[in-house]
């Protein structure tokens, strides 16, 4: 069965079919044409015989003959000369009638049978319905016109086969047209010819396809088989063993068969290649991974992420979180004691995100911090860390920031903003509102650029919560932003809960609200609740 459904067995029965469909279409041509050839020649026979015959006639007699019944030496002698010519041309039957006015009947004049059929003649006179209705048509034109059927005549019968008629008109002395000659000839010899005939093409027909089939198997096993067993083995073994060979070079054809061989000899030799790149790639990226998930723990430890942040302070309450939109981010927060009645809080957006921006993160935080001296303006903080950054900034990168100092003993805070969100101020018992405050220009963006600071009163029981933009630009799937609007409303739901528990009531609302779609921003967010008075 296998050898059937394969190419060999498909190209091998697809040329029996059309050996078998060119044979009989063939044989079916040269049938016919074969057949057409010998039937034109019996006929033309039979017609020269018929000339023969109505040579012998005295027409001018067949009045007489079929009035009186009687037959005298002459017409004995015709018909014994008749009877000769029939056996002699070994004819069926000749005969000499006289056609009914209706061309339904013949009157007999003369009838000879071969005497091998052991027919019986038609006496002198005798009348008979033996005209077929298909014959008629060339019956009136021999009975009118004269001369032969214009139609070949083929008649078949059980007792005597197949025959072909030649008939003729028979004219008296005055040229009048007064009988019809006709001569039956056995096609014996030519039904024998044509069976011979069809035997002989379908014996040749077979022989030949056998012959072709033997020659074309063993041209298409060598130059079409064998060498896609070959390509199809080497396929299987390189797909279990992934290591090239030189079998497909030994396929040296130029054809179709030859090009598919080079085409799988090149696709292993850049599968191998492709593994080894990819097998490196994967190597590679293994590491940068690696590198990725210790640059994430760095980054994530370098932020203040044990709370509570101050537990022997009771004047404070602090927590902030960072999500970063990938391995590591471009947020940053902080907050340290600058001494110790002065707390610092830092919020912070590098542009860009992945390893750069983390890069420049370090660099901003790590010089903000430094820069935080005691008594010192926080717009001159800013002032100089932009120096600092401008000059080391090669890849373009900027930070929007925003610190805040908190005085514990008199509440009073002060701040500088470069470029960053405002803050949202919570007043005790009250509600989060946004505090309006003169953004400034980001750091690293220019240099020579001057910051001024800003101060505010915060009594006991008020709270700050800062944030990056990745809050407010967070976008679901409609692409619709949160929003400061859905802030305000959560931070207002929630304006008595503690930092601790703030902040993962907005982060909830986040998630709720931008569903499967992916994080395009870090997240970030700081919230400072001045709880009591420090004592001097």
């Amino acid at each position: 069965m296998k050898k059937l459904t394969g190419i060999a067995g498909k190209l091998t029965i697809g040329v029996i079919l059309f050996g078998i469909l060119l044979g009989a279409v063939c044989s079916t041509v040269g049938y016919i044409e074969f057949t057409a050839v010998l039937e034109q020649q019996y006929n033309d026979s039979a017609y020269e015989i018929a000339e023969t015959a109505r040579s012998i006639l005295n027409p001018d007699k067949f009045a007489q003959y079929l009035e009186t019944g009687q037959a005298d030496e002459e017409y004995e002698n015709i018909l014994a000369r008749l009877d000769v010519l029939t056996d002699a041309t070994n004819v069926t039957f000749i005969y000499v009638a006289r056609v009914s006015e209706d061309y339904k009947t013949l009157t007999y004049i003369y009838d000879t049978v071969n005497s091998s059929t052991g027919f019986a003649r038609y006496p002198l006179g005798y009348t008979a319905s033996d005209l077929d209705e298909k014959h008629t048509e060339n019956v009136i034109k021999i009975m009118t016109v004269g001369g032969r059927a214009e139609k070949y005549l083929y008649s078949y019968s059980k007792e005597s086969g197949a025959h072909t008629t030649a008939a003729i008109d028979v004219k008296n002395s005055d040229g009048e047209i007064i009988a019809m000659l006709c001569v039956e000839k056995p096609m014996t010899r030519l039904e024998n010819a044509r069976s011979t005939y069809v035997l002989h093409v379908i014996l040749w027909t077979l022989a030949a396809i056998i012959l072709f089939i033997f020659v074309y198997s063993v041209i298409l096993r060598r130059t079409v088989i064998k060498p896609i067993l070959t390509v199809t083995d080497e396929a299987k073994r390189f797909a279990e063993t992934n290591i090239p060979s030189e079998n497909l070079l030994k396929i040296g054809q130029r054809d179709e068969v030859g090009i598919l061989a080079r085409a799988v000899e090149k696709m292993e030799t850049d599968i191998v290649e492709y593994t080894k790149n990819l097998t490196a790639i994967t190597a590679e990226k293994e590491r940068v991974n690696t590198e990725l998930s210790v640059a994430t723990r760095i980054q994530a430890n370098m932020l203040p992420s044990i709370f509570p942040a101050f537990p022997e302070r009771k004047e404070i309450d602090i927590y902030a979180t960072m999500n970063p939109a990938k391995e590591v981010g471009g947020d940053f927060y902080d907050f340290f004691m600058v001494d110790e009645r002065h707390l610092a809080i830092v919020m912070a957006d590098v542009s860009g995100k992945g390893v750069p921006a983390a890069l420049f993160m370090v660099i901003g935080k790590t010089l903000i911090k430094d820069h935080t001296q005691t008594g010192k303006d926080l717009g001159e903080v800013f002032t100089k860390v932009n120096e600092l950054l401008c000059e080391s900034n090669s890849e373009g990168l900027f930070i929007t920031a925003f610190e805040g100092v908190l005085d514990l003993v008199s509440g009073n805070f002060r701040f500088v903003n470069a470029g960053h969100e405002i803050p949202y101020i919570c007043k005790k018992d009250g509600g989060f509102e946004p505090y309006k405050i003169r953004a400034g220009f980001v750091l690293a963006g220019m240099e020579g650029m001057r910051y001024k600071g800003g101060e505010m009163q915060l009594e006991v029981g008020d709270k700050i919560f800062q944030y990056t933009d990745g809050v407010t630009e967070a976008t679901n799937k409609e692409n619709e932003l949160y929003g400061m609007e859905r802030l305000t409303a959560v931070l207002g739901e929630n304006a008595a809960l503690p930092p601790t528990e703030l902040l993962p009531k907005i982060k909830d609302d986040i998630d709720c609200f931008v569903g499967d779609a992916p994080q395009f921003d870090d997240i970030t967010m700081l919230c400072l609740e001045y709880k009591a008075r420090m004592e001097v």
